[in-house]
């Protein structure tokens, strides 16, 4: 087809000047696509920068951690303990036999007898622990049978603490047991009397009634 100024001009010639001027913009966005790639970037899936990023992020996540390690260090769990010392109230404040008011607490049976027939010092104030010398269960005062009674293996012992029965090789230990400045009496833990070293003749580890 001829224009004006005499050249011929065919449908497939406009039709592939159209179609250029189409894919131009096209053409451009990929262009700068890639311009905005690094010229060493060959990652076929994530840009230089992205694994930067990524490396930086891991960095970031170790030295959280390595911190946070670092601090349980400097400030480790501290174990909620009771004290090893405690006052257990006024000798008055106990009948004769077996007081289980501190076991749960403390550990501790606080055992008042009447004469010398069951204890050499006579009538007064011993405090035995709670843990049974065969591998550490907690035994049970057995008020009908008048003794202790581990629940694990069947270990016995007699209200002053020898054991009689059971796989326990020995006899209960007791803790220190005295009377504080304002009257009360004071048992601490962190002393403790054993039958078998003859330390129960110790004035300490029982508490003389006034």
């Amino acid at each position: 087809m001829p224009d004006l100024t005499g050249r011929t001009t065919s449908a497939a010639s406009v039709g592939g000047a159209a179609a250029k001027a189409a894919g131009a913009p096209a053409a451009a966005a990929t262009a700068a696509a890639t311009a905005a790639r690094d010229s060493d970037d060959t990652s076929p899936l994530l840009s230089r920068r992205a694994w930067l990023g990524l490396a930086w992020g891991a960095f970031s996540a170790a030295s959280a951690a390595a911190l946070a390690a670092t601090g349980r260090f400097m400030f480790p769990n501290v174990l909620n303990e009771p004290p090893q010392q405690f006052k257990a109230g006024f000798p008055n404040e106990y009948g004769m036999g077996v007081d289980e008011r501190w076991k749960e607490k403390f550990g501790v049976w606080i055992v008042r007898i009447p004469d010398e027939d069951v204890e050499p010092h006579g009538s007064g104030f011993y405090a035995l622990i709670t843990v049974c010398t065969h591998l550490g269960c907690t035994p049970n005062y057995l008020s009908a049978e008048n003794k202790f009674k581990c629940p694990c293996h069947g270990s016995g012992y007699r209200l002053t603490g020898i054991n009689f029965e059971g796989p326990a090789p020995r006899p209960l230990e007791r803790a220190r047991i005295v009377l504080a400045d304002d009257g009360q009496i004071l048992v601490d833990k962190s002393k403790h009397y054993q039958y078998e070293l003859g330390q129960w003749t110790d004035p300490e580890a029982f508490l003389k009634s006034a």
